[in-house]
């Protein structure tokens, strides 16, 4: 019997543990059926290695960004912390970031990676 990816991480390397649990390789998480059910539900944003993030979660910047109105880019490997996640970003910026010398921004999961 096929396992379904993990809900907390997203990973596919998942294994049955019993009739009624699953495990996750990768992140260790235990999970039921119940579990991949709720999560089919959520609203998840993901990040240029498709780890699921969430509120919360620090991310790495994995490429210069300019910024208008600003005369130098946000740099390659500038860390934000404490992110959230907002469902009615515009454009695909669903994550809302402070990042120090720049201020609030919301960014794309495609140019973040988590921390």
């Amino acid at each position: 019997m096929a396992t379904s990816k993990c809900p907390n991480c997203g990973s596919e390397l998942t294994y049955e543990l019993s009739d009624t649990t699953f495990g996750c390789s990768e992140c260790g998480n235990e999970f039921t059926q119940i579990d991949i059910d709720n999560a089919s539900d959520k609203f998840v944003v993901l990040d240029s290695a498709g780890v699921a993030l969430a509120t919360g979660d620090d991310v790495i910047i994995i490429q210069d960004l300019p910024v208008k109105g600003m005369p130098k880019p946000i740099k390659k490997g500038t860390k934000a912390k404490n992110i959230k996640i907002n469902e009615n970003g515009k454009n695909g910026h669903f994550i809302d970031a402070k990042i120090d010398g720049f201020g609030a921004m919301g960014l794309k999961g495609s140019v973040v990676k988590k921390a």
